[in-house]
C-alpha cells in the first residue's frame, strides 16, 4: 500500500518528518507525513520505531524518558507512556490545566516533569539542524517520499558514524 506522503499547507505541497533523538543528538527513529499532519498522533508511530541494538539480545526499544514539548501534550500520549513505565517529560498545555481544574470536572492530579531532563528537549532541533546542513534535506529536491527518507537514514548513519568516530573509546 502506498501512501501519498505530500500533502497540502500553506507554502503548497509538503511533507513533514517527525523523529526521535537520543541526549546526544543522534536520530533513533523517523516517520514521514504529509505536510498538514498534525505532531501530536505521530508520537506514538515515532516510538514504536525506536531500536536500539544492544550487545546481546533483542534491542531496547523503552526508553528511560521521554522529553517533548507542549505540544506532545495529550491524554493518548500520557497514558501510552505510562503503560510502558515511560517517564513523561511533557509539561501541561494551560487549557488541560484550566479543564481539569474546572468544577464538575473529574480533577485528577497536575502532571508533574523533571525540569532538568525538561531543559534537553532542544536535542531535536538540534538533529534537525544537523539533518538540514545537507542541502537535499533542508530544500527537499526528492520527488518521491522513499528517496527522500532514503536520504534522511543515509544522512542519519553518518551522523552516527561521525559521532562514534568522536567518542572515545
Amino acid at each position: 500500500m502506498k501512501q501519498a506522503l505530500l500533502g497540502r499547507s500553506r507554502g503548497g505541497l509538503t511533507s513533514k518528518v517527525h523523529l526521535a533523538a537520543d541526549r546526544r543528538c543522534r536520530p533513533l527513529s523517523f516517520v514521514l507525513t504529509a505536510g498538514q499532519a498534525a505532531d501530536s498522533p505521530q508520537f506514538v508511530p515515532v516510538l514504536q520505531k525506536v531500536r536500539i541494538p544492544l550487545p546481546v539480545g533483542r534491542p531496547r526499544t523503552r526508553p528511560d524518558a521521554v522529553a517533548a514539548d507542549k505540544a506532545y501534550s495529550s491524554r493518548a500520549n500520557r497514558s501510552y507512556l505510562r503503560r510502558r513505565n515511560i517517564k513523561a517529560v511533557i509539561p501541561e498545555k494551560k487549557d488541560q490545566a484550566a479543564n481539569r481544574k474546572k468544577k464538575g470536572s473529574r480533577g485528577g492530579r497536575p502532571t508533574r516533569h523533571d525540569a532538568d531532563l525538561y531543559k534537553e528537549r532542544n536535542t531535536v532541533e538540534r538533529l534537525i539542524n544537523k539533518l538540514k546542513a545537507w542541502r537535499g534535506i533542508a530544500t527537499r529536491y526528492d520527488k518521491t517520499p522513499e528517496s527522500y527518507l532514503a536520504g534522511l537514514h543515509l544522512r542519519a548513519a553518518m551522523i552516527w558514524i561521525n559521532d562514534l568516530l568522536k567518542t572515545p573509546g
